[in-house]
């Protein structure tokens, strides 16, 4: 995808870093009238409109159900940057030891990442809507899930596939 007529978005001459990132996502949610009509807050599904794709860049807005959780994951080779513009989220960090770290972005919060953060993203109430940046653009993904005997496992999956908890009977592994 390329710049679209009237878009916001100048294509980037390089790859941007975390904090470019986070200031880009505040920008377009800012920018609602762009991007809106383009995303059915209504589904009785997670919804996604592609806003920008580039060599450089990849721009998403998102709109969340309850209950909605993309489980444990990382973006590869992508730092990224999450702007909530309606609604909560809530983003889970593992750490050592199994204890689940907890954060919550309201309407108006932001927070970027690096491409070896571990996390996952819920919309644990009501409905949300974000925007979502990444560079370079995303071309996959590692999923985690837990074997039978509890080992941690990462599953790559394409960018194309939808980000959910997954289920280990179900998991290819990739070595």
């Amino acid at each position: 995808m390329s710049q679209a007529l009237g878009s916001p978005i100048a294509p980037p001459r390089r790859l941007l870093d975390r904090p470019e990132l986070l200031a880009l996502v505040r920008d377009l949610a800012a920018r609602r009238e762009w991007w809106a009509e383009g995303l059915d807050t209504t589904s009785s599904e997670r919804t996604y409109a592609a806003l920008h794709r580039d060599e450089h860049l990849d721009v998403w807005a998102i709109a969340w159900r309850p209950e909605n959780d993309t489980g444990w994951h990382d973006h590869d080779t992508s730092s990224g940057a999450v702007q909530v513009v309606d609604g909560l989220l809530t983003e889970a960090v593992l750490h050592i030891g199994g204890a689940e770290v907890f954060h919550s972005y309201g309407a108006g919060d932001g927070f970027s990442f690096a491409p070896t953060h571990i996390h996952r993203l819920t919309c644990d109430q009501g409905r949300a809507v974000s925007i979502h940046a990444y560079s370079p653009p995303l071309s996959r993904l590692g999923q985690y899930t837990i074997d039978d005997v509890g080992a941690l496992l990462r599953v790559t999956v394409s960018d194309a596939d939808e980000l959910r908890a997954l289920d280990v009977a179900h998991a290819t592994v990739h070595a």
